[in-house]
């Protein structure tokens, strides 16, 4: 926790205020836990899709 707590006061959002800095850090974890349940949806169905690395093309250069 001190490590955190020195990254925080040493970055950009250090002079802000207490409420400041808990919104910034609630948005950034948030937005980190949602991504990591998305790998998680996105592995656990991985065997459910189906990807396709062609371009479409037309015949049209």
């Amino acid at each position: 926790m001190l490590i955190i707590n020195e990254i925080i006061r040493q970055s950009a959002i250090g002079s802000l205020s207490r409420w400041y800095k808990s919104v910034v850090l609630l948005v950034f974890s948030t937005i980190v836990v949602a991504l990591f349940t998305m790998l998680v949806i996105l592995l656990a169905n991985s065997s459910q899709l189906t990807t396709n690395y062609s371009y479409l093309f037309n015949g049209n250069l």
